[in-house]
């Protein structure tokens, strides 16, 4: 939430993996317009009110948003390495991409324990090299809100638009 700042007022936002849809009911109400993808249906009902939900599985079915773009993307405790160029190509000109997820160190203090879900050091910045300005990256242990090895970053895709705000314009 610290770069919920970053995203434009009026524009499009896709929570990836959306769970039960902790981001989305926190952006509610900012004039957003609201898209959440997650493979759990029953998670998505109480979605319905807030953003437009899709139910699809996004290690096992092609990307569902093929054709669409978004001003931002979350991604949060969710790492599937194969759908990395399709939230690349999703980011509109200017998008922000927003995303946290486990890291290798994990295993020590929690799940996911599988080196196949946390990312090696500096992989979320190699990802987005190359790609998107980094606005900020963070690699490291955090013990709020549980204990946790963590990777996170906050990055804008080239292009028109884009977050007109202070915390953009370095």
């Amino acid at each position: 939430m610290r770069f919920a700042s970053l995203i434009a007022p009026g524009a499009s936002v896709l929570d990836v993996a959306c769970g039960s849809g902790r981001h989305l009911h926190a952006l509610a109400g900012r004039g957003l317009r609201l898209h959440g993808v997650d493979r759990d249906g029953a998670a998505l009902q109480g979605l319905r009110d807030v953003a437009e939900v899709l139910a699809a599985d996004l290690e096992a079915e092609p990307w569902p948003y093929r054709d669409q773009r978004f001003d931002a993307l979350i991604v949060t405790r969710y790492l599937w390495r194969p759908l990395f160029p399709a939230l690349l190509d999703a980011l509109a000109p200017g998008g922000v991409l927003i995303y946290e997820t486990f890291a290798l160190g994990q295993h020590t203090v929690g799940r996911p324990r599988n080196p196949d879900f946390l990312l090696r050091p500096g992989e979320l910045l190699e990802r987005v090299h190359g790609h998107l300005r980094v606005v900020a990256f963070e690699d490291g242990f955090t013990a709020q809100p549980a204990p946790a090895f963590v990777q996170r970053v906050c990055a804008v895709a080239p292009g028109v638009g884009g977050p007109a705000h202070p915390k953009y314009n370095l």
